[in-house]
């Protein structure tokens, strides 16, 4: 009979490997989640806001004051200010958001 020789299974695998001694440096993680909509109330928003707002009124009023030649034109100048007025106010009040 022969005889048979055991190993363990230490000898057989490789140790596993030593935990690093560098440890991971923590992170700062920001999240827009929870914004008050107060923070919308800024001046710069509310004042693009109102100017906005004064002339869509104005051009109602002329409308029912039958100047519909100037509401017309109204018109065509506000196609283009109400979309850059309310992407820059967008822009704005995302380049100045603290949280």
């Amino acid at each position: 009979m022969r005889k048979t020789k055991g190993f363990t299974f230490r000898k057989i695998f490789l140790p596993s490997p030593k935990p690093s001694l560098t440890r991971p440096r923590p992170f700062k993680a920001y999240s827009f989640v929870p914004f008050s909509p107060l923070a919308m109330l800024d001046p710069t928003i509310l004042t693009i806001g109102g100017i906005i707002l004064g002339i869509a009124i104005i051009e109602r009023i002329l409308e029912r004051g039958g100047v519909i030649d100037l509401v017309d034109q109204f018109a065509k100048v506000m196609r283009f200010i109400f979309p850059a007025a309310f992407y820059s106010a967008l822009i704005y009040f995302f380049a100045t958001f603290m949280l």
